[in-house]
């Protein structure tokens, strides 16, 4: 129901843009988030957005290089990467909940999940 993609590889300084598309049901009221995910350690959320797209929420180490939005139908969410660093490689995920929580950055908090798109930043 959620899919990812826009991964691949980049150098450092770089931009990536990852989308999101929702189907077989509507997520436009969903609180939407991106996650990322290396071998060897905890899923990482990385960034969220409330249905209106009116609050963002980001990990401090992507704030000013990373943009989280919402299409205009509300059923993609997208994650602009800019200013790629190497430590920004992972496995990137998107994931949906119904409605607001104040554990944004949990992923047990999300209801579903897409399958993770890579992203890979050479130095």
């Amino acid at each position: 129901q959620l899919q990812a993609y826009g991964g691949g590889l980049v150098q450092a300084g770089g931009s990536l843009r990852l989308s999101c598309a929702a189907s077989g049901r509507t997520f436009s009221n969903d609180f939407m988030g991106w996650f990322r995910e290396v071998p060897g350690k905890e899923r990482e959320f990385v960034a969220a957005i409330n249905w209106s797209a009116f609050n963002t929420y980001y990990v401090e180490s992507v704030k000013g290089r990373f943009t989280i939005s919402r299409g205009n139908a509300k059923n993609t969410v997208y994650l602009q990467l800019n200013s790629l660093k190497p430590e920004d490689t992972a496995v990137y995920y998107c994931a949906a909940r119904l409605g607001y929580s104040g554990r944004y950055f949990d992923p047990n908090e999300y209801d579903y999940w897409g399958q993770g798109t890579h992203v890979t930043v050479s130095s």
